[in-house]
């Protein structure tokens, strides 16, 4: 079934009026659910993990097309995943009826200097199964856009003023190599869900999106470099380890449309 990132790119393409060409990528045939040419498609190792948490994507207008975007990494992972095209003029309702779901508490992830100080968090609950009890759900709003992008999505977006902005303190650089950045404190979206699943205490939801994304920067350099897929090397097993123990599937996952 597909999921909310992979609807969004539909609707996106269904709008284009001509093809969508990524800049430096390989020009090959690619698979339509891993973005990946089919020699090196890595669909088979899609994983899948319950958790607690939610994500919810707010994409800028073509990074659903970027065959390099990790936001798809985070859906495959996380089930309850939702995705939604950012326009300053428009806002989905969609989108709205989700942040006023009083099952979640969402956090808008950005960094707490562009925000007023008495918004800015830096922790969240733990599960409820560590407090005994059943209070609300994290949802991580996560910007998926350039940072230029997505410090104009902060700004412009009213619907997220009224909540608190969880402020990311990571002690490690980012090891993400398939989009240049001259900062190493800028971390790619499926690096900041991996470090927001880490604060919720989802910690097999941390290590299968590391390893998820090594896997896939392996299959993506390998592929527009023209060698083979390394299936038995560092990365696959490392995401093979981070998925040996999986807890208990969740219940069917609200939709919103």
């Amino acid at each position: 079934m597909p999921h909310a990132v992979s609807l969004l790119r539909a609707a996106r393409l269904a709008r284009s009026t001509k093809p969508f060409l990524a800049r430096g990528g390989f020009k090959r045939e690619r698979c339509a659910d891993c973005r990946l040419v089919p020699s090196h498609c890595m669909c088979a190792l899609r994983p899948s993990v319950a958790t607690r948490a939610g994500v919810c994507l707010l994409m800028a207008d073509i990074e659903p097309l970027k065959p390099t975007n990790t936001g798809w990494l985070i859906a495959d992972v996380v089930a309850d995943t939702f995705a939604f095209g950012w326009a300053r003029t428009e806002t989905d309702p969609a989108l709205l009826t989700l942040l006023g779901d009083p099952q979640w508490q969402p956090y808008v992830v950005f960094p707490g200097q562009y925000a007023a100080p008495e918004r800015v968090v830096r922790t969240v609950q733990p599960p409820a199964s560590l407090r005994g009890d059943a209070d609300k759900r994290p949802l991580f709003i996560l910007l998926d856009a350039t940072w230029s992008e997505a410090r104009k999505m902060f700004r412009r977006s009213p619907y997220l003023d009224p909540l608190p902005v969880l402020s990311l303190e990571p002690d490690q650089i980012s090891q993400y190599k398939l989009r240049r950045s001259g900062r190493d404190d800028h971390f790619c979206t499926s690096e900041v869900a991996a470090l927001c699943m880490n604060l919720a205490g989802e910690h097999v939801a941390e290590q299968t999106l590391e390893a998820y994304l090594a896997v896939f920067t392996h299959h993506y350099l390998h592929a527009k470099n023209q060698q083979p897929v390394a299936w038995d090397g560092p990365a696959h097993r490392r995401l093979r380890a981070a998925t040996e123990e999986r807890p208990v599937e969740p219940a069917e996952p609200v939709r919103y449309a």
